[in-house]
């Protein structure tokens, strides 16, 4: 085996046995964490279109 193969092969070892360390998420964290995301994403989307929105009215005012 070559270094380069003998190399690739520690790192694929050693990334799997890292990944035997992780804990990870229940479905129903997962599916909670998702929901919250979600929501601060819309809440997020509705208070910027609501300043660009505003924004852009004053500037119509402005500008006539």
């Amino acid at each position: 085996m070559s270094k380069k193969e003998e190399k690739k092969n520690n790192y694929f070892k050693a990334s799997l046995e890292e990944l035997k360390k992780v804990t990870w998420l229940s479905k129903k964290e997962a599916v909670s964490h998702t929901i919250v995301v979600i929501i601060i994403c819309i809440v997020v989307g509705l208070f910027l279109g609501s300043i660009d929105f505003g924004l852009t009215k004053l500037l119509e005012i402005l500008i006539k």
